[in-house]
Order: C-alpha cells, then sequence, then structure tokens
C-alpha cells in the first residue's frame, strides 16, 4: 500500500499517463520496477520503508499496470523500457539506480542496454537473459495459463482495487502474454558490454535455472578468485528457501546486500568489469 507521505503524480511520455511514486528524500535517487500483473506496493512494499531511510525511492507502474492506464498499442519489453528511461528523464533523476524484480528486472536490463546514460547502477532480481535460461518447458505451461485462473489472487485482487478500469484484467493478461512470446534473446555480448555495476539476485527455486544466472555473473565479470584477481564490480546473492514469488517477502536478507551495494562508491570507470 501506499503510505499517505508519499508523492504521487504521473508522467506523460510516449502517448501514456504513468503512475510514479516517490518516496523520502537525499541520496542518490533509486527507481523500483515491478512484477507483472503486479504494482509498486505488492512487489516492494516490504522493502520500501528500508530503502526510502536514506534515499529517494521512485516507483513507477507500467502500462496498463497498477494505476497506469492501458493504451492502443501492443506491449513489448522494449516499449516499456523506452517508457521507463523517458519517465526517469521526465523527473530529472537520471542516471538512477534502478531495482527491478522479475519482469521490472528485464525491463531494468533493457533500459541499460537501450539507454545506458540513464542507469548507475543495477538491482535485478529475477532475470533472465534468454529463453534457454528458465527451467526446461516452464514458459510453455505458463503460455496455456487463462486470465481467469488469477481470478481471486493477490495480484487480480490488487488490480481491481487500484486499476482505472476494474474490468481490464483480461486485456492486461492478453498482451502481456503476447509480449512474453515475442521476447528476444539477450546477445551474450551485449550483457558483457553492460558498464553499470550489476547485484543479480535470485532465489534458489526461483524462475531461472541457477546455472544461468552464474553464466550472466560470469558475463558481466564475475566468477573470479576474488583474492588474487581482485572483487568484480558486479556482485550475485542466491537466496536460500525462496522461490520466485516468494522474493517479495525476503525483505530481511535483501535490504542487507541492496544498501550497501548501492552506498558504495561507484568504481574507477577505467577500471574492468
Amino acid at each position: 500500500m501506499t503510505p499517505t507521505n508519499a508523492q504521487t503524480g504521473y508522467a506523460t511520455v510516449n502517448g501514456l499517463k504513468m503512475y510514479y511514486e516517490i518516496h523520502g528524500s537525499g541520496g542518490h535517487p533509486l527507481v523500483l520496477l515491478h512484477g507483472a500483473f503486479s504494482a509498486i506496493g505488492s512487489s516492494f512494499g516490504t522493502l520500501l520503508p528500508a530503502l526510502a531511510r536514506t534515499r529517494q525511492v521512485v516507483g513507477f507502474e507500467y502500462q496498463g499496470h497498477g494505476r497506469t492506464a492501458d493504451i492502443d498499442r501492443p506491449m513489448t519489453i522494449e516499449q516499456l523500457a523506452d517508457d521507463v528511461a523517458a519517465a526517469i528523464a521526465q523527473l530529472a533523476i537520471a542516471p538512477a539506480d534502478i531495482f527491478g524484480y522479475s519482469l521490472g528486472a528485464g525491463i531494468a536490463l533493457h533500459v541499460a542496454l537501450r539507454h545506458p546514460a540513464a542507469v548507475r547502477k543495477l538491482v535485478l532480481a529475477s532475470v533472465t537473459t534468454k529463453l534457454s535460461g528458465i527451467h526446461p518447458g516452464l514458459m510453455d505451461g505458463l503460455g496455456e495459463m487463462q486470465p481467469a485462473m488469477l481470478y481471486g489472487s493477490p495480484w487480480h485482487a490488487e488490480y481491481i482495487r487500484i486499476a482505472p478500469d476494474p474490468q481490464g484484467f483480461d486485456t492486461l493478461f492478453a498482451k502481456k502474454s503476447a509480449m512474453d512470446k515475442q521476447i528476444p534473446d539477450i546477445p551474450d555480448a551485449a550483457i558483457a558490454s553492460i558498464k553499470a555495476p550489476v547485484l543479480l539476485i535470485s532465489g534458489d527455486s526461483d524462475i531461472a535455472r541457477p546455472e544461468h544466472l552464474v553464466d550472466v555473473f560470469r558475463l558481466l565479470g564475475g566468477g573470479v578468485f576474488g583474492d588474487m584477481a581482485g572483487l568484480p564490480n558486479s556482485q550475485l546473492a542466491v537466496l536460500p528457501g525462496t522461490s520466485h514469488t516468494g522474493m517479495v517477502d525476503r525483505a530481511a536478507m535483501l535490504v542487507p546486500m541492496v544498501v550497501p551495494f548501492l552506498d558504495a562508491p561507484m568504481p574507477d570507470a577505467t577500471s574492468s568489469l
């Protein structure tokens, strides 16, 4: 839920009136990008108080999600990333730190690739960079889901409560399902080209195969013997006993990882990732 002291508004970007909330003040701006069928509160509600204690935190809700009304255009991860980058520019908070969860992590990754000047550091929770990184057969099963299967779920209840059109859930489901079928694999070379320090976070029973996260970490300069080679600028954390949806309830583990990562000085621009 939105605390009463949050500043709220709408950024007009790419024909979309994109809802945002601003919590806290000071420090470096941190952008929060929520999961699919979700909103700021349901993805980050348990984390927000601690994150906003020493910094300005800005949460966005994308096309058709939360309090942002849908518009007449397809939903693509590239377009959602462009919307976020435009909203960051409109609020004059670039370069921002970005913390994305699930779909939000994928959007954050595309913001870094398409609009690198908008990003300082990345926290990517429950992210994948290619279809082969997901457990085999999982996307086939998800592709057979129907919107009614989510009726009565916390995501559906939240949507009905806050969406501009409470009857629009089926449309959101259809657009999100169509988007999932078109999300491209990200080439390894593109991941390796990211200059921003990245904190990769996964549950040990998450949507991605653990091996995939290790592969991504290596592309970001990880997988070295730190005592000899030095610690890489990017980091990897695997949360024990944590599923994909359970990630949002792990504030006690996430906050002590995320806050120090964001607070650490930026690495020397001449250093290697």
